[in-house]
This record gives C-alpha cells, sequence and structure tokens, in this order.
C-alpha cells in the first residue's frame, strides 16, 4: 500500500457526507389510568411500551398532539375522580331526589284510595236507593173483617172523683188480616191501641201485640178490645135500663193506626208504611155474641 498524499486526504474529506448529531436517548411517561385499583398494572405496562420523543428530538406537532393528549386524560381523570366529600355529597343529592319521587308518587295513590272510597259510597247509595225505590210500591194490604161483642153492661156508679153517672164494661174481639206483599223483604208491623169509642167517649181499648210478617204472606189477627166501668157522664141515659143492656142500637167508632217497617238492607234502607183505618160499627143488642161484619164499613188512609 502506498501512503496517501495531503491532496487526497483533503478531497476524500471535502467529498464525504457531514455526519449526523448523535441521537439522544427517548423517554417513558406513564399515563395515569382510570381504574385507580389498575394504576400500579398500567403503570407498569405503559412504562415499558409507551415511547415518547423527548422534547428537543421531537418536532413541535408533536409536542402539540402529546400535550393535548395528556390534557384530554387529565379532564377525564378529574372528571371521574371525585373527592370523598364531594361523594358524599352527590349521594345525599341522589337520595333527596328519591325521597322527593316516593313523596310525589304517593300522592296519586292517596287519590286513588280516595276516588275509590268515594266511588264505592257512590255506588252504595245507588243500589240503596234502588231496593228503596222498588220497595215502595209493595205497600202491606190490611182488611178488617169483624167485630165480636161477647159482653155489654151499664150500671149507675161514680167516677174516681165521686161524681155519680152511669157505667159502661164491654168485652169484644176485633179479626183482621194483614198481607205482606213484598217479594224480598219482611216487614215488622206495630199499631196503636186500638180504640173504640161512643159520642167521643172511648169506651174500650186493647193493645195488638207486635209480630214480624214473612214475605209474601197472610196473617189473621185479633185483638181484644175492652172496657172497665167507664163513665159516660150525660151520654149514658139513652144506653140506661132495668136490665143493664142497651135497648136501641148503638153507633160506635172504631180507630187505629197499623205501623210496618221494613229492613230490605239492615238498617240503612227501611221503607215505612202507615195505615189510619177508620170503622163505622153498629152495636146491636140482639146481635150479641155474633161477630158484625166491618168489610165494607172501613176506611183505610
Amino acid at each position: 500500500m502506498h501512503a496517501k498524499t495531503d491532496s487526497e486526504v483533503t478531497s476524500l474529506a471535502a467529498s464525504s457526507p457531514a455526519r449526523s448529531p448523535p441521537r439522544r436517548p427517548l423517554y417513558y411517561v406513564q399515563s395515569p389510568s382510570r381504574d385507580s385499583h389498575d394504576g400500579e398494572k398500567t403503570a407498569t405496562t405503559s412504562f415499558h411500551s409507551t415511547p415518547v420523543l423527548s422534547p428537543v428530538a421531537s418536532p413541535p406537532h408533536s409536542r402539540h398532539s402529546s400535550s393535548t393528549r395528556f390534557s384530554k386524560k387529565d379532564h377525564s381523570l378529574n372528571n371521574n375522580k371525585h373527592p370523598p366529600w364531594k361523594q358524599v355529597d352527590i349521594i345525599e343529592e341522589e337520595g333527596l331526589l328519591f325521597q322527593g319521587d316516593d313523596h310525589h308518587n304517593t300522592l296519586p295513590r292517596r287519590c286513588y284510595f280516595l276516588a275509590f272510597v268515594v266511588g264505592f259510597l257512590l255506588l252504595f247509595s245507588l243500589f240503596s236507593l234502588i231496593l228503596w225505590g222498588a220497595s215502595r210500591p209493595m205497600k202491606p194490604k190490611i182488611s178488617v173483617k169483624s167485630i165480636k161483642f161477647d159482653h155489654v153492661r151499664i150500671q149507675a156508679g161514680s167516677d174516681a172523683t165521686g161524681v155519680a153517672t152511669d157505667m159502661i164494661t164491654m168485652n169484644s174481639t176485633l179479626k183482621f188480616t194483614y198481607r205482606n206483599t213484598g217479594t224480598f223483604f219482611g216487614v215488622h208491623v206495630s199499631a196503636t191501641p186500638v180504640e173504640l169509642s161512643y159520642s167521643e167517649i172511648v169506651i174500650a181499648s186493647g193493645n195488638m201485640k207486635e209480630f214480624y210478617q214473612t214475605r209474601k204472606s197472610l196473617r189473621l189477627v185479633r185483638v181484644a178490645v175492652m172496657g172497665n166501668k167507664i163513665p159516660l157522664y150525660g151520654s149514658g141515659a139513652s144506653l140506661s135500663s132495668t136490665t143493664g143492656m142497651p135497648t136501641v142500637p148503638v153507633a160506635l167508632n172504631l180507630k187505629f193506626v197499623l205501623r210496618s217497617r221494613a229492613y230490605v238492607l239492615g238498617k240503612l234502607v227501611k221503607p215505612k208504611y202507615f195505615k189510619t183505618i177508620k170503622c163505622s160499627i153498629t152495636l146491636d143488642p140482639k146481635k150479641l155474641n155474633s161477630p158484625v161484619p166491618l168489610k165494607n164499613s172501613c176506611t183505610y188512609d
């Protein structure tokens, strides 16, 4: 080999390209994970897998994109991570919201219950009104049959104050029929005292025993009408006789009120029926102990 001359060395140095400056080492940046529990694992993995150029070696646009990516990650991390006191406030606010929703939802339930009660009462009232209206035409039918005078006697005496007057004693039996025309209900029947009067003086009376009459049924009722030593004062002059019996027919009046009450729906629907019965009776001394027909002699109001 021959030694190179200075000219050759100079030409080689001029012709050879300029050497590039030495590259600087790469840096690795750890990106925080969203899950705090997996932070250590992710950090280790990213440390070995995410290369990032140094600020000097990397171009300007790389620095800008990296800073933008880091700012987005930090922003999302700040949004997802809250301090413990903020988490407590959020839980309390959510609880208040749920309580408000429950309170708002309980109002319609109360309204539904109130509407159900009102509707039930309206339907029940309508049903009761229908039953009451259906029971109105089913009034009982009463028919007075006869009265029999068992004993009549007029004698002299004195009243409680010692005033002398004629006094009458009488025993009689009244018969009448009671028919319940109701199809769906029975009735409880009572009556005022049955009074037999002469010249506006009550000479005999009797009380009817209360009874219950079932639906669509008929009953024959007997009432004992009696009077014992009833003062007649001036009215007894025409009735007195030596035998103690009236010698002429005597006009008498019979009156009583018959009351009927039906329990259609317990004590809520209980229609009432009243009948005022008046009869004109003629007492014939010759027909004692014989029934006196009253079929055509009575009025029913």
